[in-house]
């Protein structure tokens, strides 16, 4: 957790990969747009540091990496739809509660045994701040609270289909219908999010070199 590597990975790991884009931005004050999303956009500084930080997280997973320029595109396009998601929120007056806000931020101090004030110097002595921290796991509560609002709603259970799973895969009635309804949202949300991207106005930006 003292090195760089390690701050960034866990980070990224804990928030979903989310970009800590502010902290790029401060190191790199020359930037440029790779994507144009709607009203918004997105920075070569942003993707940069989703791309290092994703690779980072498959090579710790020891997963096969795809090439530079695909991996890259995959995280642009990543990017795009978390853009498309948090316009969303923003429209729909979404809002995150302070409460939620600070017990995940303290969960992450503790999943590494930290109190927060150690956890706010560990980042401080990587560069990072608590700040940035907090500000990418509200973005990742707002996009929760979007796609359970929006797909949430999609998903419907019958009776018929719990005892089916039941006779196939064993189990508790509220373990299958835990696992049914899990299946079914993941395709719910795949299903959304390319409507969503279908529907938004995309500009992709990158230049030969990028990719």
């Amino acid at each position: 957790m003292r090195s760089r590597q390690l701050a960034t990975l866990l980070l990224a790991l804990l928030l979903g990969a989310a970009s800590l884009s502010g902290a790029a931005q401060a190191r790199q004050p020359l930037d440029r747009i790779v994507a144009v999303v709607n009203d918004g956009a997105i920075m070569a500084t942003q993707l940069e540091d989703r791309f290092t930080q994703t690779k980072r997280q498959l090579s710790a997973r020891d997963v096969d990496l795809p090439p530079d320029d695909a991996l890259r595109r995959q995280v642009l396009d990543r990017l795009i739809v978390e853009e498309i998601q948090l316009q969303m929120a923003r429209e729909g007056n979404l809002s995150v509660d302070e409460t939620e806000l600070n017990r995940q931020v303290r969960a992450i101090a503790q999943s590494n045994n930290m109190s927060l004030d150690q956890f706010a110097d560990a980042l401080e002595a990587d560069g990072l701040s608590l700040g940035v921290v907090r500000d990418q796991v509200r973005r990742e509560l707002l996009m929760r609270e979007l796609q359970q609002r929006r797909v949430g709603g999609r998903v419907s259970l019958s009776e018929r289909e719990v005892d089916r799973f039941m006779e196939q895969q064993g189990g508790s009635r509220d373990q299958a219908r835990q696992a049914l309804f899990q299946r079914k949202a993941g395709d719910e949300m795949e299903d959304w999010i390319q409507e969503i991207r279908s529907e938004a106005f995309v500009e992709e930006r990158l230049e030969p070199g990028d990719a």
